[in-house]
């Protein structure tokens, strides 16, 4: 043990004497005494709390996400929640997971601790997608919510994220009051926790039922701007694969889709059931095609029209579709948002629905050729920093201030939302309208491949690239932060033969932004790269967009710009 840092030994120390921790958990940590590697990875600080809440490996440990680690986080959450209500009765909480490891255990946890602080808890009975619980929150008038998931993450995670009482992530000065909350409470002892009887019998844990899920089915199909023509013939002839990469996404993308009249949906069986280590993948993340190698090798048995897939906790959708020889091929985060903003806006166009007051919203790493689409149609564009809790945030302020009218809002990393029902992405919404954009387009000849090229051609040949360095441990934090430190005080003149014309430092609070650690290059030709480390995984991104002018131009300019970028990175 004298190996280890004062700060990891002092914590383990406590954990091995506290008495409120179990003798399982003791049995773990005293197994590893010979081994003070890990022992250090996993006392050398507390499991960070950052703006979306938590998300760490599972094990024993201050660094790890366990009963202990969520039992002191939904301490300073409830005194945040108790803070926050106003009205009349009790505050409540709405809870839901995902099928990863420990889950149910987790989201009971966190029940059981809002109750011993006097908060009603809504939870479901068994695994729900987030942007479900987002919409449930806003539905059910709750204060607050949290759902146990780490999205798209390895099979060793899970996490914790904490929703406000308008259904979103909390923003940075939410956060912060939880945190300085959690910071309070000291020891395991003062976690207040009723027992799950006592919680029953006091009114303070309730379980929802069906009518939750038809409420939220009825509520994203009504987002459809194609339902009857869905229904009369469009969605007979639309074959979809579509696979749940074994999350919660199976029953909520297949109602919402037979709802508005898809009746030829098929879905991968070695995906369709729940699985917590994510066995038939090496990321169950729709951004990657190794995810949708079922999918595909279906899709051609059957001829298919479109394949779709989610991830666990099915706030991401990723699609893929049939290029002009016939092959599928996986599309990016970017092009799916510019194919669904072009057909949903120039749908309500048609239909004379498209308000004059319209706004997309989109992050600060997305393409700006969604960008484009949307001011063709005459909304307003606005910009966020990375993360739907902000997007949602602009979302709430519109509908405060009435100035515009939401209409779309999408990042890079696969995550869409239309409709004012929640606030985080949908990835059930996004395979609905992409599906009824590629049958609408069917109808017409076209593919959704053909539909993009166009874009293209009226807009510009915009292409991305993202590259990710995965820098695990203690050192990996200190690797990452030396790489945004180089970048930041040796910021480059040129690349590839381009002047760098800006260099935005977005940890000084750009353009009324809060302040985050990314810093983005403008360059002469229109192009820009990014660098940002990863909130929810041990990740530096860097992000690339150029625009060409062909698409075998803005191949070649990524691939270029991508390769100088990432050779400094590597140096590091």
């Amino acid at each position: 043990m004298t190996q280890l840092s004062p700060k990891a030994a002092g914590t383990l120390a406590v954990w091995l004497q506290d008495p409120s921790v179990d003798e399982n958990t003791k049995a773990e940590l005293r197994a590893l005494e010979n081994d003070p590697q890990e022992l250090e990875e996993r006392f050398y600080r507390d499991l960070e709390f950052g703006t979306g809440g938590l998300r760490g490996v599972i094990g024993a440990g201050s660094n790890r996400i366990n009963r202990y680690t969520v039992g002191r986080a939904t301490q300073g959450f409830a005194k945040y929640i108790l803070e926050q209500h106003s009205g009349e009765g009790r505050p409540s909480v709405v809870i839901a997971h995902d099928s990863r490891r420990f889950s149910p255990e987790f989201t009971l946890e966190a029940a059981l601790v809002l109750a011993g602080n006097g908060i009603e808890t809504h939870l479901f009975p068994s695994l729900r997608s987030t942007p479900q619980l987002s919409f449930s929150v806003r539905h059910l008038k709750a204060t607050g919510g949290v759902v146990i998931t780490a999205s798209h993450n390895p099979p060793e995670y899970n996490g914790y994220k904490v929703y406000n009482a308008q259904g979103g992530q909390l923003v940075p000065d939410e956060a912060e009051k939880v945190i300085s909350y959690i910071l309070q409470v000291d020891s395991f002892d003062a976690v207040k926790r009723l027992s799950q009887e006592e919680a029953e019998q006091q009114g303070l844990l309730h379980w929802l039922g069906e009518e939750a899920d038809e409420a939220f089915t009825d509520t994203v199909a009504a987002v459809s701007v194609a339902r009857e023509e869905i229904k009369a013939s469009l969605g007979r002839d639309f074959k979809i694969v579509y696979t749940p990469l074994h999350g919660t996404g199976n029953q909520p993308v297949r109602r919402v889709l037979e709802k508005i009249g898809f009746s030829q949906v098929y879905v991968v069986p070695e995906q369709e059931q729940p699985d917590s280590e994510f066995s038939t993948v090496k990321s169950p993340n729709p951004e990657e095609r190794e995810a949708f190698t079922l999918a595909i090798k279906l899709g051609e048995e059957l001829n298919a029209d479109l394949l779709i897939g989610t991830d666990p906790d099915a706030d991401r959708m990723g699609a893929v579709v049939r290029d002009n020889e016939g092959k599928f091929v996986v599309l990016s985060g970017n092009q799916s948002g510019a194919l669904m903003i072009h057909y949903y806006l120039s749908r309500l166009q048609e239909q004379g629905k498209l308000p004059s007051n319209g706004a997309v919203v989109k992050t600060i790493v997305t393409s700006e050729m969604g960008a484009a689409v949307a001011a063709h149609y005459g909304a307003a564009v606005f910009n966020t920093l990375t993360g739907f809790k902000y997007i949602g945030e602009k979302m709430t302020q519109f509908e405060h201030s009435g100035d515009y009218t939401f209409l779309f809002g999408y990042e890079e990393s696969y995550g869409y939302l239309a409709g004012n029902y929640a606030r985080d992405k949908d990835a059930v919404l996004a395979a609905m309208l992409i599906a009824e954009a590629g049958a609408y387009y069917k109808a017409q000849g076209k593919t959704l491949y053909d539909v993009l090229q166009e874009l293209y051609e009226q807009f510009g040949y915009f292409l991305e690239s993202l590259e990710s360095r995965t820098l695990k441990g203690k050192d990996g934090v200190a690797q990452i932060q030396g790489i945004m430190n180089d970048w930041r005080s040796n910021p480059p003149q040129e690349i590839v033969g381009s002047a760098v014309t800006e260099v935005l430092d977005y940890s000084l609070g750009l353009s009324g932004l809060p302040k985050e650690n990314v810093l983005k290059y403008l360059l002469a030709d229109g192009s820009w790269f990014c660098l940002r480390p990863s909130g929810t995984e041990p990740k530096i991104k860097v992000y690339f967009a150029v625009r060409g002018e062909s698409l075998e131009n803005a191949r070649d300019k990524v691939a270029a710009l991508s390769q100088q970028v990432m050779a400094r990175v590597d140096g590091n």
